[in-house]
């Protein structure tokens, strides 16, 4: 089962349909229930918004430590999208300096634009800085959609690609089965489909299996 986690931020009803596109037989379930954390194969955590709302949405719901516990205990896939790979980081400083879920060694500051209007909103190309399954069968350096006024600081060993908007950036992170993208792939057309379908399928699956699952 794939899991998109509901904290109370974020157009869930694009994410989800986006992730039926590429998901074949897949059940794929929207839940704020930690339970349903217990039985998913693959969690999404999506978000648009507040780093201080929803680490706070999380941490409500009982969210955070059946989180850690899948991810780090079991080892089960997550892909945090826009706000939701920043919530992923040790702490954030919008509206004062919150505590994340602590998954990415790194933290989350405001972008510095270097006088280009925030929000980054719209179009933007990426830079690939290494062969990472998740753009596996992609074009290189296609146009993603952004839309964010922080950014993620972490190690760059863990940057697979990077956006430049004023000043360089993350756009596309993985520390093995951990995995973030500051852009929105559920609104990036075709390419953001295939980074969607490659973190469903994993690093473990050949060529051939990803194109007789997803073809």
């Amino acid at each position: 089962m794939i899991l998109i986690l509901d904290h109370g931020l974020g157009n869930l009803l694009s994410v989800k349909k986006a992730v039926e596109e590429v998901a074949g037989s897949e059940k794929v379930t929207v839940s704020d229930n930690p339970l349903d954390l217990m039985s998913a194969d693959r969690i999404i955590l999506p978000g648009v918004g507040n780093f201080k709302t929803g680490i706070s949405n999380l941490r409500r719901n009982g969210l955070v430590e059946p989180l850690r516990e899948r991810v780090l205990g079991n080892e089960i896939p997550l892909l945090g999208i826009c706000l939701g790979m920043q919530l992923l980081c040790e702490w954030g400083e919008e509206d004062g300096l919150h505590k994340g879920i602590g998954l990415i060694d790194g933290h989350v500051r405001k972008l510095d634009a270097g006088g280009f209007p925030l929000p980054h909103l719209g179009w933007d190309d990426i830079e690939s800085t290494r062969e990472d399954y998740l753009l596996s069968g992609l074009v290189r350096d296609k146009d993603y959609y952004f839309v964010h006024s922080y950014v993620v600081e972490c190690p760059k060993d863990f940057v697979v690609a990077w956006c430049d908007y004023g000043e360089r950036f993350p756009a596309l992170i993985r520390k093995g089965n951990i995995c973030g993208s500051q852009f929105h792939p559920e609104k990036s057309r075709g390419a953001g489909l295939s980074i969607l379908r490659n973190f469903l399928v994993g690093s473990e699956c050949s060529k051939s299996e990803w194109f007789l699952s997803f073809s």
